[in-house]
């Protein structure tokens, strides 16, 4: 018969824990068990207080009382006793500044909310999987604290230099003023010159318009981008000149995806395959010459002067389709067939359409930001297509581009 394992905590230990005291409480909120949390939590935090004032930050610094920090557990809300020094240098690792949650947090929630399940679905699901009693103002607690990773995200410093970076937007439906209204939620996806892909940012917007634009850019660019050698838009009024305006050498280039989604909102449904078919023409063509006869030649045909507003939308976004000629066949194929954009607003919109509405803007703000968390994680690979388009970046801009590789 195997022998009983000895438990690391003597039992010696646990009675005096437990004298005096209602075993079945223990494990309740504000019981014994985050009794043991906070006290550990907190002797670990003036550990650590001791160990940075006799390393680098003790010089001229000292001990400056506590600071007061609410953290969520798996059994509620936790108040901490979090040491401060006089110069404000201490950053615990334990518990790091913006941090909102207790190590060792079980994840499913979150996991849970990331897939779009609601508050009071999340509280069914532990209740029928786990025999787990919790309250759904303890779930909205818990993805609450997602906002601080957010802005903490959202400021974070960014590269000197992106090759690519792809701008979109994405339309959400959230309660604002005892109305439900569609608003914009933009995303910025940057590609690195390794071929590594980065979500740059997330901006939530009911106007969006020239101004906007501009204030996006000059956060991009406060936040340590210094360059962007090509950025791909979905053709929104006034996007292009914010771009140069705050990166003037940067190539504005209309994505071709979306462009040919624009083309085929015109089109009875019957009609749109012979219709994409004969758009291949523009965009395949070698050159920008050849494509704007291939576009005249549409034009003049049966499908054009069937949906005449496919050639106006083109025409009228042409001055930011021209570049995509100059590239190779390798970086048309990275900005069309693989446009990454596309993958992860399909993503998005299966999160969306399973909330069908939000609250809030924040509430929108966390779902999407833990679907892009989820979504960057999986990114462990370039493109197949990157190694080639990387050496027509090179050729193409040069030491622009040579910086960013180093």
């Amino acid at each position: 018969m195997a022998r009983r394992k000895e438990p690391r905590i003597p039992d010696a230990i646990l009675d005096q824990l437990l004298a005096g005291a209602d075993a079945k409480t223990a494990f309740e909120q504000g019981g014994l068990l985050d009794e043991l949390k906070k006290a550990l939590a907190e002797r670990a935090l003036n550990a650590e207080m001791d160990h940075h004032l006799a390393g680098e930050g003790g010089a001229g610094n000292s001990r400056n009382g506590y600071g007061r920090k609410s953290v969520v557990t798996d059994s509620g809300k936790l108040a901490l006793e979090i040491p401060r020094d006089r110069q404000a240098s201490f950053d615990p690792q334990l518990i790091a500044k913006y941090q909102r949650r207790f190590p060792g947090f079980d994840d499913k929630v979150i996991s849970m909310y990331a897939r779009g399940m609601s508050a009071r679905e999340i509280v069914g699901h532990l209740r029928e999987l786990y025999g787990i009693e919790v309250s759904p103002d303890l779930i909205s607690a818990v993805t609450d604290a997602v906002l601080d990773e957010i802005a903490t995200w959202q400021n974070r410093p960014l590269e000197p230099v992106y090759p690519v970076v792809f701008f979109d937007a994405l339309r959400v439906k959230i309660r604002d003023e005892g109305l439900v209204r569609n608003k914009a939620v933009h995303i910025a996806l940057g590609v690195r010159a390794d071929g590594g892909k980065e979500i740059l940012g997330l901006w939530l917007e009911q106007n969006e318009g020239a101004k906007f634009w501009l204030r996006v850019m000059n956060e991009l660019r406060g936040r340590g981008v210094e360059d962007l050698l090509l950025a791909v838009v979905d053709g929104l009024k006034g996007f292009p000149e914010a771009i140069l305006a705050v990166f003037p050498e940067a190539t504005v280039q209309t994505c071709i995806v979306h462009l040919l989604r624009q083309s085929l909102d015109f089109v009875a449904y019957k009609d749109r395959k012979a219709v994409a078919a004969a758009l291949k023409a523009i965009y395949q063509a070698v050159d920008a010459a050849a494509a704007e006869a291939a576009l005249a030649t549409f034009e003049a045909g049966p499908w054009g002067q069937k949906y005449p507003a496919i050639g106006q939308s083109w025409r009228r976004a042409w001055t930011e389709v021209v570049p995509f000629y100059a590239f190779s066949v390798e970086i048309r194929r990275f900005l069309y067939t693989t446009n990454a954009i596309e993958a992860l607003n399909a993503k998005l919109r299966r999160a969306v359409r399973a909330r069908g509405h939000f609250p809030t803007d924040e509430a929108a703000l966390k779902l999407l930001f833990l679907v892009l968390n989820r979504a960057e994680k999986e990114w462990t690979m370039p493109p197949r297509e990157w190694s080639m388009a990387k050496a027509q970046f090179a050729v193409l801009f040069g030491e622009r581009f040579t910086r960013a590789m180093a």
